[in-house]
């Protein structure tokens, strides 16, 4: 088992890319820490995990509040001992043009995606130090690279997101804590289910983000969480300050 002996911390576990890289981290043998605001989601989560034989905990939380990440990652290392991975997959959209978003909703996605990609790193890091390393994966979007339209904050946070992961690379390599982004393509998550949602014809959208794909579909989430493992694990052991495209060739196209 890949992760056999390691402790991983999920936000955003309650669905999504979190809850299918939290279950796929526990199948590699971590124990795992669901940091979800919602409650229901999350216990499913940890339900699941321990219905396949697997241990972990949760910890309902608003990753962007400051103070919870702190108050989470002590109440992991008491239960567990130790955090060796970060995976920050929590976050939101809200849509819109930097003209149609309020400055209300602005904060909020920044608040979510970039304010609890670093309140949580910031959390983790001492603990990783002083135990010799630790691995962080971040999530951005094939969005921050490539553009994309009637989406500006969350473009804008993921952007953001990827230059908070370089720069953290850089600071603690010699701490031998990696950092690493995915950057995931149109994945089929209750996300990008809400976001066809706020289109005028959702079924139009999603046909569209399809076509935008080379390989003509939607990603699953259990994809993303293959390549959040190789981050997370040793076989990544010379990679940080990267990002890790899972976006079924839209970037290339």
């Amino acid at each position: 088992m890949r992760l056999a002996g390691k402790v991983a911390v999920v936000t955003g576990g309650g669905s999504g890319i979190g809850r299918a890289s939290a279950l796929l981290f526990a199948r590699e043998g971590a124990r795992v820490a669901i940091i979800d605001r919602d409650a229901a989601g999350a216990a499913e989560t940890v339900s699941a995990i321990a219905a396949a034989g697997g241990e972990a905990m949760l910890a309902i939380s608003d990753v962007g509040e400051p103070g919870t990440a702190d108050r989470d990652a002590t109440a992991v290392q008491s239960r567990f001992g130790r955090i060796d991975i970060l995976l920050a997959a929590a976050g939101f959209s809200v849509g819109g043009t930097i003209l149609t978003t309020s400055p209300e909703d602005w904060d909020r996605v920044f608040r979510a995606n970039v304010g609890g990609t670093w309140l949580w790193a910031r959390a983790v890091v001492p603990l990783m130090r002083a135990q010799g390393g630790g691995s962080i994966v971040t999530t951005a979007s094939q969005l921050a690279i490539a553009g994309g339209a009637g989406n500006a904050a969350y473009i804008a946070a993921k952007g953001a997101i990827l230059s908070l992961t370089r720069t953290m690379a850089l600071d603690f390599a010699r701490d031998r804590i990696r950092v690493n982004a995915l950057a995931p393509g149109a994945i089929d998550t209750p996300m990008l289910r809400r976001s066809f949602g706020r289109a005028a014809d959702p079924a139009a959208a999603e046909a569209k983000s399809v076509a935008r794909h080379p390989l003509a579909r939607l990603g699953r989430p259990e994809e993303v969480a293959e390549a959040a493992l190789y981050l997370a694990s040793d076989a990544s052991a010379f990679t940080t300050g990267s990002t890790l495209a899972v976006d079924g060739g839209w970037l290339a196209g």
